[in-house]
């Protein structure tokens, strides 16, 4: 097996809480976490709100430091106290909301251009066209351009918001819950395009999110985590077809199964009583 590019050592993160007036104590967001993540692979890291998702996202993506444990990209420890908050290029993230992690006041190619005008020495005319280029890979177009974030829907919104994200051709990208705020037919679209770009620019994903459904369909493997704590690990397959921790079958128990033969019936019945 290759390398992987991306792995997680025993990483933890606390937070102390309370101040001055308010007695101090710990929270132990993420315990000692480990993985590792292919190339060309979608790792899925799931669990109920506060199980350290997050958390994680954001030492993966050097927003924040672990408090114990290290991150390596390429077999390279890296830190955000050594590397900077968002100066690592291989790695970016697309945020949950895609209209709060956009600035309102700038053009969507003023968005874009951004990363390349302060990460390159292109001109501005050679900017112009990654950011046309990249437009297209997304699905938009050149003619989205000049337009604000307010003027898109919320899956225009997102798909600049992953345009953004691949505007310095990272090779890991962290999706933290990319399609929870949006409507299920444009969740599927959100969800193709991805699974589109990372065949033809040959992305991994780490894919955090609360929804098993949607993992099923776009994951390869899968971390399911309790508060902080990673209770099972298991190809998507595996996972679904037979859970091994308690946690993980309440989670299951709890992804919408649709019966279409009851849905008939009832349609059926309907009609029959017009």
């Amino acid at each position: 097996m290759t390398a992987p590019v991306l792995e997680a050592r025993g990483v933890s993160r606390d937070y102390v809480l309370g101040g001055a007036f308010r007695k101090r104590r710990v929270l132990q967001a993420v315990r000692r976490v480990s993985f590792s993540l292919q190339a060309g692979e979608t790792l899925a890291i799931v669990g109920e709100s506060g199980s350290g998702k997050s958390t994680l996202a954001r030492i993966l993506t050097m927003i924040d430091s672990p408090t114990a444990g290290e991150v390596l990209i390429g077999g390279r420890k890296v830190d955000a106290r050594t590397s900077g908050a968002g100066k690592w290029r291989n790695v970016q993230m697309v945020f949950q909301d895609p209209y709060s992690s956009l600035n309102p006041r700038r053009t969507v190619g003023a968005i874009l251009d951004e990363p390349l005008r302060l990460n390159t020495r292109d001109d501005a005319g050679r900017r112009r066209d990654t950011v046309h280029d990249m437009l297209q890979k997304v699905g938009l177009g050149p003619a989205y351009y000049q337009r604000y974030p307010h003027m898109l829907s919320g899956g225009q919104r997102q798909r600049v918001a992953i345009a953004r994200a691949l505007m310095l051709r990272p090779g890991i990208v962290v999706l933290d819950e990319p399609v929870s705020a949006l409507d299920l037919s444009v969740q599927a679209q959100i969800l193709n395009l991805l699974a589109d770009l990372r065949e033809t620019l040959r992305l991994s994903y780490v894919f955090i999110s609360h929804d098993l459904s949607v993992v099923k369909f776009f994951a390869d493997r899968a971390l399911v985590m309790q508060k902080g704590v990673v209770v099972e690990e298991n190809s998507c397959d595996a996972l679904f077809r037979a859970p091994q921790h308690d946690y993980t079958r309440t989670l299951l128990k709890a992804v919408p199964r649709v019966d279409v033969e009851a849905i008939r019936r009832r349609v059926a019945a309907r009609r029959a009583s017009v």
